[in-house]
């Protein structure tokens, strides 16, 4: 037994607590709110080692290949650590995708590359992305796109060769990829975020953001040829621009745009359709 409280856990209760007092805060009770928030605010921060990575508990660094990266939670999926934060979260994600790599897949499966593939795509990687999603299909599914746990082609992605099926590993493979075309876990949303650097042709259509939001968009020859959002519910709308801090026309809007730092934020209405377009291009 550890005697202090594994990352994994503390993550966990991190996001539990955060999460509750969010909930109690929309719906206006405000003693449950701060009581969340107090126990939030009485955890110790995630360890990390003498190399700025996650550890598994304190003294217990990530030193041998292993299939989990349970210790790794606070990027994915729970995103207490995001790149957005700055350099102190940057810092740690690096560092701990960096000691993933160095003790390398001897001992991953299938589901280890997906799941790298999502911690890539937060990071905005987008070819490390694509190439652990596209190991996790090419060497650890069957034909019938099973996922078979060991590697099927023997080719040194992993020393377990086995094929139990589980589920687990192809769920991680869809997440990644839409990471890879859209974020929404920081409340702004952003779209293309950890595209491949040959992937200039790509479309999606009415992927779900947070916010009850419906995203569409293309993109041809590296360029933004479509974005549209569809407000399931309507309210606030917090969109990183693909147009960086250049102009941006929006239609369907509820209200003014602001555009700062890149970051447009407007009111929209529920259920009326939503056209983003860089002021000099018009989107067809």
């Amino acid at each position: 037994l550890f005697k202090d409280m594994t990352n994994y856990d503390l993550a966990l209760m991190k996001f539990a607590f955060s999460a509750a007092s969010e909930l109690a805060g929309e719906l206006e009770i405000p003693e449950e709110a701060a009581h969340w928030k107090k126990l939030n605010e009485q955890l110790p921060e995630l360890d990390v080692d003498k190399d700025g990575a996650l550890t598994f508990t304190k003294g217990f660094s990530y030193d041998q290949s292993h299939r989990h990266f349970s210790h790794a939670m606070a990027i994915h999926p729970l995103g207490l650590l995001d790149w957005n934060q700055g350099e102190k979260s940057q810092q740690i994600i690096k560092a701990t995708i960096k000691k993933l790599q160095d003790y390398g897949p001897d001992y991953w499966t299938g589901y280890s590359y997906s799941w790298f593939g999502n911690m890539k795509a937060r990071a905005f990687d987008g070819d490390g992305a694509a190439r652990e999603l596209r190991t996790f299909a090419e060497c650890f599914c069957l034909r019938n796109t099973f996922h078979a746990n060991g590697d099927q082609t023997k080719t040194g992605k992993s020393k377990f060769t086995y094929r139990p099926f589980t589920l687990e590993g192809n769920f991680a493979f869809a997440a990644g990829i839409q990471e890879m075309l859209l974020q929404s876990h920081t409340g702004i949303i952003r779209v293309f975020p950890a595209i491949p650097s040959d992937w200039s042709n790509v479309s999606f259509d009415n992927l779900r953001a947070m916010g009850a939001f419906f995203i569409s968009a293309e993109k041809q020859n590296g360029k933004i040829t479509k974005l549209r959002i569809y407000p399931e519910q309507g309210g606030t709308l917090r969109l990183a621009s693909p147009f960086g801090t250049d102009e941006a026309v929006v239609t369907g809007n509820a209200g003014d745009v602001t555009n700062e730092d890149g970051i447009l934020s407007f009111e929209t209405r529920k259920g009326e359709w939503v056209d983003i377009k860089p002021a000099d291009h018009r989107i067809e």
